[in-house]
């Protein structure tokens, strides 16, 4: 435990935790702190002025990243007939309907996001309550639910990222790896944040964005200034 804390503590240094730092300097003293064995990935956290207990003040909506996650992303479709194939064209991982509807319901969940084509929502809806806490339940507000199936398939493997407010009025996503250029990095919190003020519900009052942090996986936050996300 020592070892732990006295790592977390190099790590922490020279961060003031109550200083709100510029993003292009956030991302820089987060890139520097990112020095785990394995490629970290750089997150950002979002408070919002939103209390999702009230239906006109949810947030959700997907984001594509200009540069890509940098996760490998694994893609169910459940479609049929020429919809399946074109999917399967497409790069899906997993193609099916009421057989992969059986995979599911017996435990074997083997990919990252779930698209169907609309006459087969009846059928994965049975899955609600085994795709439904997962965050995987197809839906048409975030693309997952279209004809358009190899433009959802591409938008998956290309790096969108879901994203939808938590109880506390948080939103939080992985938008890269600290392998990125610092600009790459600066572009897709910058394209996330823009998403997530774009999705602002009716219901919202006052500051909509609160505060903004961000981090790599094993690394400390770092607050951002708001401004300088939101300028963009």
């Amino acid at each position: 435990m020592a070892k732990v804390a006295k790592r977390i503590t190099a790590l922490r240094d020279g961060i003031d935790r109550v200083k709100l730092y510029g993003l292009d300097e956030a991302v820089k003293m987060v890139k520097e702190r990112a020095k785990a064995k394995f490629d970290e990935t750089i997150e950002v956290a979002m408070n919002l002025g939103v209390d999702p207990r009230h239906a006109d003040q949810m947030v959700r909506g997907v984001c594509n990243l200009p540069n890509g996650s940098g996760r490998t992303v694994r893609v169910a479709v459940f479609a049929r007939g020429a919809k399946a194939d074109e999917a399967k064209a497409a790069g899906a991982d997993i193609v099916g309907a009421e057989d992969l509807l059986e995979i599911v319901q017996g435990g074997t969940i083997n990919f990252d996001r779930c698209i169907a084509t609309p006459d087969l929502m009846p059928l994965v809806g049975r899955l609600g309550k085994v795709l439904g806490p997962r965050g995987l339940m197809p839906n048409p507000k975030v693309g997952t639910v279209t004809m358009d199936v190899k433009g959802a398939v591409a938008a998956a493997k290309g790096g969108a990222v879901e994203f939808r407010v938590e109880k506390a009025g948080i939103v939080h996503a992985g938008i890269g790896k600290a392998s990125f250029d610092e600009g790459k990095l600066v572009e897709n919190i910058k394209a996330f944040v823009d998403a997530v003020s774009k999705a602002r519900p009716s219901g919202a009052k006052g500051t909509y964005v609160q505060r903004v942090a961000i981090s790599s996986t094993m690394g400390p936050g770092v607050k951002v200034d708001p401004a300088s996300v939101l300028s963009a």
